[in-house]
């Protein structure tokens, strides 16, 4: 296994929920970026943030280890969930609070509701 992809294996293994995005979560730098984190700051949820802008390794890397053309990348207790498209609509459509329930992650249920209050 490549360096980045230890990296990466070791940051998702290890970490409940882990973000990567262009920038950081105060200061994300793409719009796809920014509303994944911005969901998931809003939702209260303790996440990690790895900015790929920051390490070309990891940039290319992420896309090698998840087989996924597009950043950003959330990942749930080492497993790959998806990019902005697919977090936006399991978020309106109330998957999203699912996985977490289903994994032990916190969130507030009242702030994702109110997002889906607000998008119907």
């Amino acid at each position: 296994m490549s360096d980045a992809k230890t990296r990466i294996d070791e940051t998702v293994k290890s970490t409940d929920v882990v973000l990567y995005m262009k920038g950081t979560k105060e200061m994300p730098q793409c719009g796809f970026s920014s509303r994944v984190a911005g969901v998931l700051n809003f939702m209260g949820v303790d996440y990690a943030d790895v900015n790929v802008l920051a390490d070309e390794e990891i940039r290319q890397g992420i896309k090698d280890y998840s087989d996924w053309p597009t950043i950003p990348q959330l990942y749930v207790k080492g497993e790959f969930v998806g990019g902005c498209d697919i977090i936006t609509e399991m978020t309106l459509s109330g998957e999203l609070d699912t996985l977490f329930d289903d994994n032990g992650v916190a969130y507030n249920k009242d702030a994702a509701d109110q997002i889906r209050a607000a998008n119907a």
